[in-house]
């Protein structure tokens, strides 16, 4: 059978996990649907390959400035920071980051202690431009799309631009990979058969043709323990550092 490539596709292969078609899954369409919405809702919030990271220009304008935020897409999942597009990599003059660049080209030619002297050199730089230049203040509102700037932000005009270092959800079906992650078919699946045992909880003792018998509770109390599983285990191993912004 071919890796699941789709929702619905992915969906099958969650039905045929738990029996189908040699046994009735009991879920309706409709509950199919919202476990599926689940799943891929808790995938995408705990999960670090549900994400990716990327970099955002944004040219701020008036209204920026004066409401103090900018609207961001809603396929970001995080903010990690905001920063001006000014200071180390800046081309005047009088910049630091400019004159300790001019002699790069030089240091990188060598060998052995002029490279360590380049590294100790960016190290320096990094180091007296967080003094200077402090990362902003913001807070990131994920319902509301917006990253607000407390502070620091006083001097921008509207024109300029900001660089705004964010996770953005992998949409899945633009990189349909996603439906045959390995996390999401178990997850997905623990989802389907819970709503499954729910739902023959409401009989007891459900019997199918040919006299076999299924225990709703049992099968809903194991889908449980599962999904417990599962959702410390995305928490303990893959879900993202706690050095950003969740919205």
């Amino acid at each position: 059978m071919a890796k699941p490539n789709s929702r619905s596709t992915l969906q099958d292969y969650c039905l045929r996990n738990l029996g189908a078609p040699v046994i009735e899954i009991n879920v309706d369409e409709d509950q199919l649907e919202d476990r599926t919405d689940d799943a891929i809702q808790f995938y995408q919030e705990y999960h670090s390959d549900a994400v990716i990271r990327e970099y955002i220009k944004h040219e701020l304008t008036a209204t920026d400035i004066t409401n103090s935020y900018i609207t961001i897409a809603d396929s970001v999942t995080s903010v990690v920071r905001m920063l001006k597009i000014t200071g180390t990599t800046g081309s005047s003059l009088f910049d630091m980051g400019y004159h300790m660049r001019l002699n790069d080209i030089f240091m990188i030619q060598g060998l052995g202690t002029q490279m360590q002297e380049y590294v100790m050199s960016q190290q320096k730089l990094s180091l007296v431009d967080h003094r200077l230049n402090s990362e902003e203040h913001i807070r990131f509102s994920r319902h509301m799309n917006r990253v607000h700037m407390d502070e620091g932000f006083g001097d921008l005009k509207a024109g300029e631009f900001i660089v705004l270092e964010v996770f953005n959800i992998i949409a899945p079906d633009t990189y349909v990979d996603v439906y045959n992650d390995h996390y999401l078919k178990k997850y997905l699946t623990a989802l389907i058969k819970r709503q499954w045992g729910a739902n023959l909880m409401k009989f007891q003792d459900f019997t199918l043709p040919g006299g076999i018998t299924l225990n709703g509770r049992q099968i809903y109390e194991d889908a449980i323990e599962e999904i417990q599983g599962l959702e410390e285990e995305a928490r303990l191993i893959w879900a993202m550092p706690d050095n950003f912004l969740m919205g």
